[in-house]
């Protein structure tokens, strides 16, 4: 994996969800474990609409960077959407539906990748 370049992306994505105000933000590497992508971003939503929110802001910022989304899935539902740009894949989850999935649980054996997110008021995210 291109680290310096993949985790500037995972940054990316997490900047714009963070200030969507997304909740419990993780950032893994799984480039040693899946030949499709490099990184997964999880973020978790408090509803529907927040969930949706957070995703269309992370796909107009990923866009705006150059990074053009190739899939979307989950589109309008609000409980879990799922952006495929590639090197990055990022899932954003209604928060009931983020601790019945787990996918942490099955991805923690592959590195987590830092976060430094902090907001114009101060609030900082636990990375």
């Amino acid at each position: 994996m291109e680290k310096v370049g993949t985790h500037t992306q995972v940054q990316q994505a997490a900047e714009a969800a963070w200030a969507k105000n997304a909740d419990d933000l993780v950032a893994i590497d799984v480039s040693s474990r899946l030949p499709l992508t490099d990184a997964f971003l999880l973020a978790s939503g408090s509803s529907e609409r927040n969930v949706l929110a957070i995703a269309d802001a992370v796909d107009e910022r990923m866009s705006s960077a150059g990074l053009p989304l190739k899939r979307r899935e989950g589109r309008g539902q609000g409980r879990w959407e799922l952006l495929d740009f590639g090197d990055i894949v990022v899932h954003v989850f209604h928060q009931e539906d983020r601790a019945y999935y787990g996918l942490e649980r099955l991805w923690r054996d592959c590195p987590a990748i830092p976060l430094e997110l902090v907001d114009d008021a101060g609030r900082a995210a636990a990375s």
